[in-house]
């Protein structure tokens, strides 16, 4: 049976979340100019969706199996359309945290879903990892294309104008098509059928022991730095655009894109690489590199003069470098996912992808609000140096979990049912 239905719909589902989570950063800036709030207090609304991601994924991940993916997934599309058509009935900063809120949970029900999925839809474990990585760089193509759509709204030569929330129209017309597409979609999970019995006190107990597992802390460590460090510069790059390198706003917002757009090719190239080496080798050079872009690219942002800054073409060389750091650490998320999960049972795997879920939340909410402070207090050049750290980290965490891997009984990942 083809499953070519049922990867599309998984696509598209990330392509909405994509657009709207990673907003976040156009949104903070937009907020500081719509709303005069702070740069600290904008650094909120990515507590907004990421709290709500870790707390909806704690209270759901056990119990995957029993609400079903597909109607989790659906559910979720309906709130977020909702949600994206009362943005521009009612304009205001709690408006925009309830979005976030309501985008966060959704994303929870959907990533839980989707990762659990791809178990489901794949053969053996090369295709679980060619998919999760084809999946994540779709993800960053949503990403790169909601930068110009948002900018595509904004006004530049009135900077408080809230003209740019009209685009919500557009994401709910996208979210109600992701929605009507999963509907007609027959998706088997006869295979993952909840085991008669069982408590929801033992599906919690499940996912505990699972948590608890030496490789799996060091595997959730490893997922909430990473998240820290890439959701710290990509919340925080078109206000670093704006306020340090001078660029107007909807070109601070599109040069923001290059991010997405590295950070998509580098999976895109992971996925191809991977299968003549170890993800550990790979991901090791890769963050490596990614250090000295941090170093090398940095000081080409002082004494920025953006007066004279018309558009891509007479923007300053620091606005195409900095963004690039993408390319080196976009492997890093997928790879460490696959590995985790081709290694579980098919049943581990709504409660691991919850895991991921929850962690990769509270990672992206305390990148997030520590760049916006240090940012605020100290600059977005120290800022944006502080990357160095969980780099650093990463590469002790990532050590340590590619010896503990053997630890784990590899499971052959199989389709039954089909």
């Amino acid at each position: 049976m083809s499953h070519w239905r049922v990867k599309l719909s998984l696509l598209l589902n990330y392509f909405v979340f994509a657009i709207l989570l990673n907003s976040v950063g156009t949104v903070i800036l937009q907020v500081q100019n719509n709303y005069k709030v702070s740069a600290s207090s904008a650094s909120v609304l990515e507590a907004f969706k990421d709290l709500t991601i870790a707390v909806v994924s704690f209270l759901v991940a056990s119990y995957s199996t029993r609400i079903g993916y597909k109607r989790a997934m659906l559910l979720a599309l309906a709130i977020v359309t909702f949600a994206c058509l009362l943005m521009p009935q009612v304009p205001a900063f709690w408006t925009t945290k309830l979005l976030f809120a309501a985008t966060g949970a959704s994303f929870a029900l959907i990533k839980v879903s989707v990762f659990a999925t791809i178990g489901l839809i794949t053969e053996d474990r090369n295709e679980h990892a060619s998919f999760m990585n084809f999946l994540e760089s779709f993800f960053m193509i949503g990403v790169l294309s909601g930068y110009f759509l948002f900018s595509a709204f904004v006004d530049d030569t009135n900077p408080q104008s809230t003209a740019w929330l009209t685009v919500y129209y557009v994401l709910a017309v996208i979210a109600g098509l992701a929605f009507l597409l999963l509907l007609s979609t027959p998706v088997d999970e006869s295979s993952v059928q909840h085991e008669a019995g069982k408590s929801l006190i033992d599906d919690f107990g499940d996912m505990v022991r699972l948590a608890v597992t030496p490789v799996v802390l060091v595997f959730i460590l490893s997922a909430f730095v990473y998240v820290l460090m890439e959701q710290g510069i990509m919340s925080w790059l078109p206000t670093f655009n704006s306020q340090i390198l001078k660029l107007p706003t909807s070109l601070s917002i599109q040069m923001a894109s290059i991010l997405a757009a590295s950070t998509a090719l580098g999976r895109f190239l992971a996925g191809l690489i991977l299968r003549r080496i170890s993800w550990y080798w790979l991901l090791t050079i890769c963050l490596v590199i990614a250090g000295c872009l941090v170093i090398l690219a940095l000081p080409l942002a002082t004494s920025v003069d953006g007066r004279n800054v018309t558009g891509w073409a007479t923007a300053p060389i620091a606005a195409f470098i900095f963004p690039m750091i993408g390319l080196f650490i976009a492997p890093i998320y997928p790879a460490i996912n696959s590995a985790i999960l081709s290694s579980l049972p098919l049943r581990q795997h709504g409660p691991m992808a919850g895991l991921i879920v929850i962690f990769s939340a509270l990672g992206g909410t305390t990148g997030s609000i520590i760049t916006g402070h240090v940012f605020e207090a100290y600059g977005g050049q120290t800022a944006f140096y502080f990357s160095l750290v969980p780099i650093g980290l990463l590469l002790v965490l990532l050590t340590l979990f590619s010896r503990m891997q053997p630890t784990v009984k590899p499971t052959v990942i199989t389709t039954t049912g089909h």
